[in-house]
């Protein structure tokens, strides 16, 4: 059996337990008066913490974790605590704290843990980077475009902490496991990455093997060109080990909720904030431009399938085949007033009402027409996985350059990647981003917005 490797890594979890508890406590002394309380305090809401932390993985950080993930996992934790302490006070009524110094703990005491966990963060990405510690050696097994890509990756950033010894293609002459083997050990290899496509079963049953047996990381680069999603969701029913094709964030009643008081929050300040006094302006020069409604609805598939109105400020003159076709670049269909509402995204305003009414989300998968819905659904692989959730007024796929018309298969595709992607990996944070983004995009001008 092979030595593990020497590592520190493990010792910072605990580390920051131990300060965040300190500060929780610390912040308590200054903060709160609880005088005769202080040890039920102590006790209480320490071991709240801890709970919380688990189930939410709050420590769950690691070197590859993003950014908008951690304030993320900082939101969570924030929300829980808030609710454990008014739970202390409401259990401990005796306790003189009013509502206000309660809320200035609850602040400052996050205001710093949020400070220590961004500073350790991007502490160990500097460390990493100028000193070159809190590094894992690494080997890639296999050569492809996959391994290839992972190999780019590893050399562009250094502040991962990943160094690669070594990739080793299973057609290079002379290949042999056992001297792969042979190099891990003696060069004290932490990490092995292995691509599926380039080995049978017998082949990974020994790579499997020597991994365990020398106490090594074996992580498997998998062969998904039929399959878009990467976000395997591994289980046990029993002694059996199930893989789900995906994990949905948003399907947990926490995050649903978030999303959805988001939306709300979103929606009212829009609806009352800007259409309010908007609407009437933009309906006198639709109306004055064209005859018709001000505004224009269609019928569209949202969450898993369902169809609902979509509505929108009009922005072309009324014509049969406006269900049916899609806006091109020139569209003879769309009025002077409708251009400019187009290129400023401002006829996609209405959907707000949508969203206050739960058939969408601020941020999600966008719609498209019933027609084009069946039509995608035919011809384009892993379509409907975008129906898992809500559509979205905007979404990942158009603020990475894939709105508007589809005029190759290509876009469509890179759409539906977008939409997976978003549909795996949400979080409010990531909504936020896009929020932004998207505004950015409309005052700045989207050349596919027309």
């Amino acid at each position: 059996m092979g030595r593990k490797t020497g590592r520190y890594s493990g010792y910072i979890r605990p580390i920051l337990y131990v300060i965040d508890l300190a500060i929780v406590l610390s912040m308590a002394a200054v903060f709160l008066s609880l005088e005769d309380y202080f040890l039920a305090f102590a006790f209480l809401i320490p071991l709240g913490w801890v709970v919380a932390a688990i189930k939410t993985g709050f420590y769950e950080v690691y070197r590859f974790t993003q950014l908008t993930r951690i304030f993320s996992l900082i939101g969570v934790q924030l929300l829980l605590f808030t609710l454990s302490v008014f739970a202390f006070f409401g259990l401990f009524m005796e306790a003189e704290s009013s509502p206000a110094t309660i809320a200035h703990y609850i602040l400052y005491t996050f205001g710093v843990i949020t400070i220590v966990k961004l500073s350790v963060y991007y502490f160990l990405k500097k460390y990493r980077t100028v000193l070159g510690g809190n590094y894992r050696s690494v080997v890639i097994l296999g050569d492809n475009a996959k391994t290839k890509q992972l190999e780019a990756f590893f050399l562009k950033n250094p502040d991962y902490g990943y160094q690669l010894r070594n990739v080793f293609g299973v057609d290079q002459q002379g290949f042999s496991i056992e001297q792969v083997f042979g190099y891990i050990v003696d060069n004290s290899i932490d990490e092995i990455y292995c691509s599926i496509a380039e080995f049978d079963n017998e082949q990974i049953r020994e790579i499997t093997d020597f991994a365990d047996n020398n106490l090594k990381i074996l992580k498997f680069i998998p062969d998904n060109k039929e399959i878009f999603t990467k976000k395997l969701n591994y289980q046990y029913l029993g002694l059996t080990p199930v893989l789900a094709l995906r994990e949905i964030p948003i399907d947990t009643p926490i995050n649903q909720f978030i999303k959805r008081t988001f939306d709300i929050v979103m929606s009212v300040l829009v609806l009352v904030g800007l259409l309010s006094w908007l609407t009437p302006l933009l309906a006198i020069l639709i109306k004055l431009e064209s005859k018709g409604p001000v505004f224009f609805k269609q019928r569209r598939n949202g969450l898993d399938y369902q169809e609902f109105y979509c509505y929108k400020f009009r922005s072309m003159r009324p014509n049969p085949t406006a269900h049916l076709h899609q806006v091109k670049r020139g569209d003879e269909r769309i009025t002077r007033v409708g251009r400019i509402l187009r290129k400023t995204s401002l006829d996609e305003l209405p959907q707000f009402i949508n969203v206050l009414k739960g058939e969408m989300s601020v941020v999600g998968p966008r719609p498209h027409m019933v027609s084009h819905t069946h039509m995608y659904a035919e011809r384009i692989d892993k379509f409907m996985v975008r129906h898992f959730i809500k559509p979205g007024i905007t979404g990942l796929a158009q603020t990475s350059g894939y709105r508007g018309e589809v005029e190759t298969d290509h876009d469509i595709i890179n759409r539906v990647k977008f939409d997976i992607f978003y549909v795996e990996n949400w979080s409010l944070l990531l909504d936020i981003k896009i929020v932004i983004q998207t505004v950015i995009k409309a005052l700045s001008g989207d050349e596919k917005a027309y």
